[in-house]
């Protein structure tokens, strides 16, 4: 980690950012109603339940984008990305909250940074073999 500490602390935002809608979606399901394995039947739980699991499936993408983008061109690029992209999330999630139609915003604060790593890695990967 010596190299890359931004890189290190945004990974450790993103996990936040996630844990906290885990807890979210926990606290939802007590104020709501919706009684485990369930997760559907209440729109403000369903509206919560599907912030995280929109998330859930973006990290699988966005982790390595980070550390790659980092090794490739820094330890700020990667964690500029991941700072983002939590900010975007953080949106998007107060807004799918609100009323989903709304959403955008967030969304596109978020997947900027997505695109942008998965970008620049691709030139990094390119000028390697050029």
């Amino acid at each position: 980690m010596n190299g890359f500490p931004w890189t290190a602390l945004a990974t450790l935002l993103v996990l936040i950012v996630y844990a906290g809608f885990g807890t979210v979606v926990s606290r939802a399901r007590s104020r709501f109603g919706v009684i485990a394995p369930a997760v559907s039947g209440n729109i403000e739980f369903e509206r919560r339940y599907r912030v995280q699991m929109n998330t859930l499936e973006q990290l699988p993408l966005l982790l390595p984008l980070i550390w790659l983008c980092s090794i490739a061109w820094g330890d700020l690029w990667g964690a500029l990305g991941g700072l983002f992209w939590s900010v975007g999330r953080v949106i998007y999630a107060r807004a799918y909250y609100a009323d989903a139609a709304k959403r955008d915003i967030g969304f596109t604060i978020g997947g900027i940074p997505v695109l942008a790593m998965f970008v620049a890695v691709l030139v990094a990967i390119g000028m390697r073999w050029a």
